[in-house]
């Protein structure tokens, strides 16, 4: 009989560490999505009670902390790229959802290079079809793919 040294719940440690990394973005889209609602540019004073409401284990809060706070950070950047690769797309006219899962993935392509960027693209086609419209999940496709094509060639 074989032991399996997974986590606590007997997943094996990439499938547990993905499945925190995807929750993460999750709460992390969430956080974005409030802060974007209310048209706030720092999320310090909105943490407390986001996270009251959101209860995770403190790895998952640590890195969806890190993406909300890097996105931001990076968000006039993140925003000017987005308008130059969503074709015919103006930012306010975006989904809110679409916008804020673009501007976590894009965040996660440039600033966060210990994440390879297929993974970056998949993780976030797969939250646009939990949380986006019908439509989200090609459109998000189609722009990220846009935007690593275009960095990679520019740093090439």
């Amino acid at each position: 009989m074989e032991t399996w040294a997974g986590g606590a719940d007997g997943a094996a440690p990439a499938e547990h560490k993905m499945g925190k990394r995807r929750k993460a973005r999750e709460v992390a889209l969430q956080f974005l999505y409030q802060l974007d609602q209310h048209g706030a540019e720092d999320p310090t004073p909105h943490e407390d009670e986001f996270w009251a409401r959101h209860p995770v284990d403190p790895d998952t809060q640590s890195f969806a902390d890190a993406l909300v706070r890097g996105s931001k950070q990076q968000q006039p950047k993140i925003d000017q790229l987005l308008a130059q690769y969503a074709e015919h797309w103006d930012l306010d006219r975006m989904a809110v959802v679409d916008r804020n899962i673009l501007r976590m993935a894009v965040y996660e392509l440039l600033w966060a290079p210990d994440v390879p960027p297929k993974a970056v693209i998949n993780e976030a086609i797969e939250i646009a079809k939990k949380f986006g419209t019908t439509e989200s999940s090609r459109f998000i496709n189609g722009v990220l793919d846009r935007i690593l094509r275009e960095q990679r060639a520019t740093s090439a």
